[in-house]
């Protein structure tokens, strides 16, 4: 399996909003297109959360987000 690529997900989705915002899109290509970025989002979603649990996991005990 292929390693995730965080920015390239992102610039699909990009490219996916500006396609569905200025084409006239055939529904059927809409639905493919829309399976697509639910996909990457999800997979964008759970790269973020791993990120954040990686750096909540590498604080300090006594350090709060408002120190």
């Amino acid at each position: 399996m292929a390693k995730f690529n965080f920015e390239k997900a992102y610039k699909d989705l990009e490219a996916i909003v500006t396609q569905v915002e200025n084409d006239n899109v055939p529904l059927d290509e809409l639905a493919e297109k829309v399976k697509k970025a639910k996909l990457l989002i999800s997979m964008c979603e759970q790269k973020l959360r791993e990120i954040d649990n990686e750096l909540n996991d590498n604080k300090p005990n006594n350090q709060t987000d408002n120190d």
